[in-house]
């Protein structure tokens, strides 16, 4: 798989409009993969665990212009360390969490970019805001001044038709619309994080500023 890492780069490159951003989700991968999708212009890296980050980014420190996402559920008690670590965080799931990471933001002197996780249907096996929640927690959200809120993050529960995954990105794109259209002063709705390696270009076609591949690039996980 090592060989082809730079070949499905090119390919996937190629297929992006530049406005995408490829974020290369690295996560159980060893650092001579990340190394190899750096060579072939990777510069942004999507990590789920905290620990696991933090030994890479230690073995990557001879690559100071990587931009660090973090992808994975976030608990409270790991919130200082992912500000931390990672430029952006896409799984800002719900207002406690939104909370605690603006508290620490402040205290740290840091502006995290995040995302606002939402299930566009149910999904137990998910977190995230649904719709009529994050719409509630808007005013709230757009009083937390440590916090650049640029956008929504989404995953489609597993399952799904081919229509039905398409009718997810479209509604997540529908709702970054009503929600700029609101004018907060601190809440942007200027990236949709989705897409992932089965479902990407679909996303990119509804509207995704950032896709999350992981299997497409490295391979499946070992």
């Amino acid at each position: 798989m090592t060989s082809s890492i730079s070949e499905s780069i090119a390919a996937i490159r190629a297929s992006l409009p530049a406005s995408v951003r490829l974020i290369a989700v690295s996560k159980h991968k060893p650092i001579e993969l990340m190394r190899e999708a750096y060579s072939a212009g990777i510069r942004d890296f999507g990590e789920s665990r905290i620990q696991e980050a933090a030994s890479k980014q230690t073995q990557l420190q001879d690559l100071p212009d990587i931009t660090w996402h973090f992808l994975g559920n976030l608990q409270s008690n790991k919130a200082k360390k992912a500000l931390e670590l990672f430029d952006w965080i896409h799984s800002v799931d719900n207002l406690p969490i939104a909370q605690r990471l603006d508290t620490l933001a402040q205290q740290l002197g840091v502006s995290p970019l995040v995302c606002l996780q939402v299930k566009i249907l149910p999904d137990p096996n998910k977190s995230g805001w649904m719709i009529p929640e994050l719409l509630a927690d808007l005013p709230t959200l757009n009083q937390y001044k440590n916090l650049q809120i640029q956008g929504l993050m989404t995953i489609p529960p597993r399952g799904l038709d081919d229509g039905e995954i398409v009718n997810v990105f479209h509604r997540t794109h529908q709702l970054a619309q009503e929600i700029a259209s609101q004018n907060w002063t601190r809440i942007k709705m200027q990236h949709l994080s989705m897409g992932m390696s089965g479902d990407y270009q679909w996303a990119v076609k509804a509207g995704a500023t950032m896709v999350r591949l992981g299997t497409i690039l490295f391979g499946q996980r070992t």
